[in-house]
């Protein structure tokens, strides 16, 4: 076997990262646009964090270690933190201890700056899956456990079949008792823009309020976007196609804790797949959510069925 360079990336390198990664994660293929986009392009992509292994000049590995370098909302940089959202090796080259080299690199590049764990992956926004999924991926899963990295939570992602799609009368009759009740549902419009920002990265998470600023600024339309609010306070909202421009990629959705129980999310979330319905897709699906929280067990009940498992680990550094 010819011997083998470690080094970290170097431009040029993207054909064949790309190409090797639709060779190992048959899974989650990517094109060299969504790699620019996901990778290069973001803001926290420091080149000495992607560990490459090379024969030859051919890329045989790859370990893509991040920290955070831009806020994603005030001043936070989570200084303690660093994530792997991706990491593959060639499966000719495999059981050389290619993979171990390239985590050990990763890990001490992550030292250096300052950080005390790495997470795989959990890393928003350019997160590429939530976690190991260890169904489809054994291999990788064996590789972390080994590598010391320990289970925090498992994420599920769920899809829903819009074929024959139908509001449910329950439903109808739902949204006509809150509406009578003061409670309104609409499509959004510049006068909700800035509250609605503040309560999706407020209430529930910095990652959802940029997703609808940076979306709006992109392909986001505001006819994807719906509304919830009572005596004129915004309460919930729902969405379609706010991640990457995929508009059958269902979500973000959040309605105030506050107002749990009253349907109100169950109204949000028929009336968007209404929407995409009408728009004539053929199913909804997201990535990332627990299945015992109250989101997911009302995606549960609603007709959703989970169709992949993550497992979101940490490894102490």
């Amino acid at each position: 076997m010819d011997s083998i360079m470690y080094r970290y990336y170097l431009p040029g390198d993207e054909a064949g990262i790309v190409t090797l990664w639709n060779r190992c994660l048959a899974f989650d293929p990517v094109t060299e646009l969504r790699f620019r986009k996901l990778v290069l392009l973001d803001p926290n992509f420091d080149p000495q964090g992607m560990r490459i292994a090379a024969i030859e000049g051919r890329i045989v590995g790859c370990f893509y270690a991040v920290r955070r370098q831009l806020p994603m909302i005030g001043t936070e940089l989570e200084p303690d933190k660093g994530w792997v959202p991706f990491f593959f090796v060639d499966p000719d080259c495999r059981r050389q201890g290619i993979a171990s080299r390239l985590l050990e690199d990763a890990a001490a590049f992550m030292r250096a700056n300052g950080r005390e764990k790495l997470l795989f992956s959990a890393y928003a926004p350019n997160y590429i899956v939530p976690g190991i999924d260890k169904k489809a991926y054994p291999a990788g899963a064996a590789f972390l456990r080994k590598g010391r990295f320990e289970r925090l939570y498992t994420a599920v992602a769920m899809d829903y079949s819009l074929v024959g799609f139908e509001m449910p009368e329950e439903v109808r009759a739902l949204k006509q008792r809150r509406e009578a009740e003061g409670y309104t549902f609409s499509l959004a419009a510049d006068r909700d823009l800035f509250e609605l920002i503040q309560f999706a990265s407020n209430v529930f998470n910095p990652d959802w309020g940029r997703a609808i600023r940076e979306g709006l600024l992109q392909q986001l339309s505001m006819q994807q976007i719906l509304v919830a609010r009572q005596q004129g306070e915004l309460i919930g909202f729902c969405l379609h196609g706010g991640y990457e421009g995929v508009r059958e990629r269902f979500g973000p959705f959040g309605v105030d804790p506050s107002q749990r129980g009253k349907g109100i999310g169950k109204i949000l979330l028929y009336d968007c797949l209404q929407l995409m319905r009408a728009q004539g897709m053929h199913g909804a699906w997201f990535l990332w959510t627990g299945e015992q929280t109250p989101a997911g067990q009302l995606y549960l009940k609603n007709g959703f069925s989970i169709t992949r498992s993550f497992d979101v680990v940490c490894k102490a550094l």
